[in-house]
């Protein structure tokens, strides 16, 4: 079977699944292929091992699309402060100071990602097709057609991708990226505290590499370890209560008492950045667009920020009866927001550089810039909001408004 449609969305994780509930209730003819179906929730299973720090930005696209219901439905962590340090500065962050009610909420990855699915169903203009696998891509100018495997073909004026950082529809439609590796890893760790929810994030910067507390609903907790490979492979390897110790020693007292090992992982880290984010008829989002280092949670941000401002480059078009499958109309959306990608990435990794090394005079910098951040309320503050996602320029769903 043939079927014609105004944007095919290859992807349904949260990026691509908000790009298409954007374009809910509009004169677009939408489509969006999902290889795998995530596994429905239920209020007593354990927390998974992939998380996201959703900024308050990421809350208003999420709540503009009639996504954020149902989160709040499922289990989600809103955390108030934030506290930053290495051993002789620090500075913590606080909600209050700017007069906001969190600073953003942990959320399990596949929990936005049912949310957002949910919603989309209720669109009558679009279609969900999953568990879906693609056979082949086949991009032209004048457009692109998908073969899935189940030998249906959907022909797209404009083919989104956002399907990952090895995104298979960036390198069909020959979008090149420029990459590197880090040197080091980072180890995910699913733990049980003596503490219960707690409403603070933090990281602390130590010579192997930062560590970090992600606050979870209950008394458990997300640990993200970066390390050198070798040694991220050792952790990994360990019983739980070698892991343990290894925890109780390495990590600060104000975690609390670790109690038990619920699930660990690991990946390496990598920058990737497409040279190019669009060519006729083709837009990268997310991953697809930009891989950036984990190290402040701002991946699933910035990618979040991305469809918001796709969809609302392409309603736009429609409202002006322009073709959205113009390289003209895309290359607007990139110019939205490439540039303000590039930033965040630079930012975080000299951020990364700056904090992931022993040498003296970095060192004596480093602790007099967080205590600086602590005494000038001014400069928090706005690191604060920027982090928030409240600073830039913004696409209307960030700001909480409508598209339609």
């Amino acid at each position: 079977m043939t079927k014609d449609y105004d944007v095919v969305i290859v992807g349904g994780g949260m990026v691509g699944a908000t790009v298409a509930c954007a374009l809910g209730d509009t004169p677009l003819k939408v489509a969006v292929i999902e290889r795998q179906l995530p596994e429905a929730f239920a209020p007593e299973q354990a927390h998974d091992l992939r998380v996201s720090a959703l900024s308050i930005a990421s809350q208003k696209i999420l709540q503009t699309v009639g996504a954020w219901e149902g989160i709040v439905a499922r289990r989600l962590c809103p955390f108030k402060r934030m506290r930053v340090w290495e051993t002789a500065g620090d500075t913590e962050f606080n909600s209050d100071d700017i007069d906001y009610d969190e600073l953003g909420f942990i959320v399990e990855n596949r929990i936005t990602q049912l949310a957002l699915l949910e919603r989309l169903q209720q669109f009558d203009n679009i279609d969900l097709m999953a568990p879906a696998s693609i056979q082949t891509i086949d991009y032209q100018v004048s457009g692109s057609q998908v073969k899935l495997e189940n030998g249906d073909v959907l022909n797209a004026k404009v083919l989104v991708a956002a399907d990952g950082g090895f995104s298979r529809v960036r390198q069909a439609v020959g979008l090149g990226v420029t990459s590197w590796d880090y040197e080091q890893h980072a180890l995910v760790i699913y733990v049980e505290t003596d503490y219960p929810q707690q409403d603070i994030t933090w990281q602390r910067f130590v010579p192997s590499g930062p560590q970090a507390f992600l606050p979870l609903t209950g008394h458990y907790g997300s640990i993200v370890w970066y390390n050198s490979p070798d040694d991220v492979k050792r952790l990994k390897k360990l019983s739980d209560d070698a892991l343990i110790a290894e925890l109780t020693q390495a990590f600060p007292d104000c975690l609390g008492k670790i109690n038990k090992v619920l699930g660990r992982a690991s990946f390496p880290l990598r920058r990737q950045h497409a040279q190019h984010y669009v060519k006729p008829g083709v837009a990268l989002v997310g991953d697809a667009a930009h891989m950036i280092n984990p190290l402040a949670g701002q991946g699933v941000n910035i990618g979040l920020l991305d469809a918001a401002a796709l969809a609302e480059v392409l309603i736009e078009a429609i409202q002006k009866g322009e073709d959205i499958a113009d390289v003209r109309v895309l290359q607007r959306y990139e110019t939205m927001r490439r540039q303000e990608n590039l930033k965040m990435m630079t930012v975080m990794d000299l951020f990364y550089r700056f904090f992931s090394n022993d040498v003296l005079p970095v060192k004596f910098f480093r602790n007099m810039g967080l205590g600086l951040a602590e005494r000038i309320k001014p400069v928090k503050n706005k690191v604060m909001r920027a982090a928030m996602g409240l600073e830039g320029k913004l696409p209307k769903l960030a700001r909480g408004e409508p598209l339609h």
